[in-house]
């Protein structure tokens, strides 16, 4: 596979990359696909970081996935977004937690305790 350059990506192709390799995250999951799922998360991971390099830290443009019909594209944009906006990302991860079935429900809940308890610190 060809590597991504990530560096000529606009903000929004970044977020479109983000989203894609979240549906991707999300159906390696229900398939057992650890391998895969793990190669998607680091993938996450650099267009997280990407955007964080960018001017005035982009990584506020993934509120907009705050609206996904996907769950977890939803949890990932909100535990990325902690640290940018943390009561908005906060409150999505308290919706995500009440509303959403396994893995992303306690997904969200897990990722709350470990902010309230100090072991998580977004930056």
């Amino acid at each position: 596979m060809k590597p991504v350059d990530l560096k000529s990506m606009s903000v929004a192709m970044l977020v479109q990359r983000f989203t894609d390799l979240c549906l991707g995250q999300y159906e390696a999951e229900l398939r057992g696909e650890l391998a895969q799922e793990n190669r998607l998360i680091r993938e996450m991971f650099a267009v997280r970081e990407e955007l964080k390099a960018r001017p005035g830290d982009q990584r506020t443009a993934l509120l907009s996935l705050y609206d996904h019909p996907n769950a977890q594209v939803r949890l990932m944009a909100a535990t990325e977004t902690l640290a940018v906006a943390p009561e908005e990302a906060r409150r999505m991860l308290e919706i995500i937690r009440a509303t959403e079935p396994p893995p992303q429900g306690p997904d969200a809940g897990m990722c709350l305790w470990t902010l309230d308890q100090g072991i998580f610190k977004p930056s």
